[in-house]
C-alpha cells in the first residue's frame, strides 16, 4: 500500500495538473481575441489614413480655390488693362503678361480638378471603408461573445479546480509541501516521479540499491540530485 503522505502528494500534482490544463485553455483563448483585434485595428487604420487623405485634399482644395480666385481677378485686370494699352512696347508687355497669367491659370484650374476629384473619390472610398467596418463589427460579434462565454466559464471551471487543489494540498505535509510548490514553480511541470527500473523517472539517472531500499521501506519522498525533482519508491 502507498504511503498516505506519497499518496496525498500524488493527488495534489494531479489537481496541479488539471489546474494548468485549464490555465492552458485560457491562454489559447487569448490569442484568438487578439487575433480579432488585430484585424478590426487594421482597418481602423485604413480608415484613420483615408480619413486624413480626404481632409488634406479638402485643405488644398480651399487653398487652391483661393489662389485660383485671386489669379482670375488679376487676370482680369491684366485684360482690362490691355484694352487701355497704346503704345506698341507697353502693348507688347502686357499682351505677355495676360499670357503668363492665362497659362497660371489654366495650370490652377487643372490642379484645383485634380484635388476636387480626389477628394471627391477619396470620401466614396472612405465611406465604403466605414461601412466594412460596421459590417466587420457585426460579423465579430458572434465571435467575441462565443470567446467571452468560453473565458467566463473556464474561469468558473478554473476557481473550482483550484479550490479543489487546496482542499488536497492539506492533506500533504507543509515541509514536504513547500519542496514540491517550489520544485513545481521552477519546473513549470510535473515535480513528483516515481523510481521505475531503478532510475529516476524524470531523467533516467540510476538510483543506488542501498538508497531505494531505504526510501521502499520508509515511504519517503526524496530529491533526485541529477535533476532536482522529487522521486519516491512505487511498491509492489
Amino acid at each position: 500500500m502507498t504511503n498516505p503522505d506519497v499518496q496525498a502528494l500524488i493527488d495534489l500534482q494531479a489537481e496541479d495538473d488539471i489546474v494548468e490544463g485549464i490555465v492552458a485553455q485560457l491562454d489559447a483563448v487569448a490569442p484568438r481575441l487578439a487575433a480579432l483585434d488585430n484585424v478590426r485595428a487594421a482597418a481602423l487604420k485604413a480608415i484613420q489614413q483615408l480619413r486624413g487623405a480626404v481632409e488634406s485634399d479638402d485643405r488644398k482644395r480651399t487653398e487652391l480655390g483661393q489662389r485660383l480666385a485671386e489669379h482670375k481677378e488679376r487676370h482680369e485686370r491684366n485684360v482690362a488693362q490691355l484694352d487701355l494699352v497704346k503704345r506698341m512696347r507697353e502693348a507688347t508687355a502686357a499682351v505677355a503678361q495676360v499670357e503668363m497669367g492665362k497659362k497660371v491659370l489654366l495650370e490652377l484650374e487643372q490642379s484645383h480638378r485634380d484635388v476636387v476629384n480626389r477628394a471627391t473619390e477619396g470620401r466614396k472610398v472612405l465611406a465604403e471603408k466605414e461601412a466594412e467596418l460596421v459590417q466587420l463589427d457585426a460579423n465579430q460579434a458572434a465571435a467575441r461573445d462565443a470567446i467571452t462565454a468560453e473565458q467566463a466559464a473556464l474561469g468558473k471551471t478554473l476557481e473550482a479546480a483550484k479550490v479543489q487543489r487546496d482542499a488536497r494540498a492539506v492533506a500533504v505535509s507543509n515541509g514536504l509541501r513547500a519542496k514540491y510548490d517550489r520544485i513545481r514553480q521552477r519546473r513549470r511541470s510535473q515535480s513528483l516521479f516515481a523510481v521505475e527500473s531503478g532510475a529516476c523517472g524524470a531523467c533516467d539517472t540510476a538510483i543506488p540499491v542501498q538508497r531505494r531500499q531505504a526510501m521502499t521501506s520508509s515511504g519517503a519522498v526524496e530529491v533526485c540530485e541529477a535533476c532536482g525533482v522529487l522521486i519516491y519508491a512505487r511498491e509492489g
